[in-house]
């Protein structure tokens, strides 16, 4: 039996996740813009029909493609979580911004190996954009709209365009060194969910620091963001892991990245 290379595997996972965002994408769009949806009703508003639909979707294509490999959603769970590779969906990344007709939402498709992300994806349905990362790879982007996978280098921090989606979640934070790091950069702009880490990757935006983030909230963008020449982490500067503390730190250079961790411990 032809044992597959490591460069034949990642050439079938990445066809995978194209065909999952794909499929996403084809059951997520329609669904945009269609009615004033509200987060908290129970009904079937279009943000959980999409969600749930697209999951499905990318969920029937692993069992078919990948039945070995453990799948973790958003929507409905965790599948094969013994299995080394783990598949992470979140199939609407920016509820709110799709609820009011944001093109800000984004799926998000990523590859763990042994926790490591590996493969990571995200689409965004309506503008036709797609960023896909793999480890040790220059970034890949496609859109009708332009720009280039390319982080800004040598911005200081005092010019640095930061982001955040919401200050809500930032009540959440484990310290308030936010705040100074908010006080030192440039500007802070609000509400991008997983499309800021995209603009970042296209050296639109500097600096976000985030928390309350799930792994599949943050599983994807990591080879996207380092294979565009940034960093992210925690905001104590360790790398991202399964069981963290759920803050994220995505700087476009490995200097502004030093300069937001020193900043955020300062306070503490």
């Amino acid at each position: 039996m032809h044992t597959m290379t490591h460069s034949d595997e990642l050439s079938l996972f990445t066809d995978v996740a194209t065909m999952m965002a794909d499929a996403a994408r084809t059951v997520v769009r329609p669904w945009f813009r269609r009615d004033v949806a509200v987060d908290d009703k129970k009904d079937e508003s279009p943000v959980t029909i999409a969600d749930r639909s697209a999951e499905r979707v990318m969920r029937a294509i692993l069992a078919e493609r990948l039945p070995d490999h453990g799948v973790f959603g958003e929507e409905f769970g965790h599948e094969n979580a013994q299995a080394p590779w783990q598949w992470l969906l979140d199939p609407v990344d920016g509820t709110r911004a799709f609820v009011t007709g944001r093109p800000l939402f984004g799926t998000l498709i990523a590859l763990c190996h042994q926790g490591v992300p590996v493969l990571g994806l995200l689409d965004q349905p309506v503008l036709n954009e797609r960023w896909l990362g793999i480890k040790g790879q220059p970034t890949q982007f496609s859109s009708p709209i332009g720009g280039q996978p390319a982080t800004r280098k040598n911005v200081a921090l005092e010019a640095a365009e930061m982001s955040c989606t919401s200050p809500e979640m930032l009540e959440l934070a484990p310290h308030t060194g936010w705040k100074t790091l908010k006080a030192c950069a440039k500007r802070m702009t609000w509400g991008g969910d997983c499309y800021a880490y995209g603009l970042l990757a296209l050296g639109q935006i500097d600096l976000i620091a985030e928390c309350d983030m799930n792994p599949w909230d943050w599983a994807a963008l990591v080879p996207i963001i380092e294979g565009a020449g940034g960093v992210i982490t925690a905001w104590d500067g360790s790398p991202l892991q399964m069981e963290g503390d759920r803050t994220v730190l995505a700087a476009g250079s490995a200097s502004l990245h030093q300069q937001a961790v020193a900043t955020l411990q300062a306070d503490r």
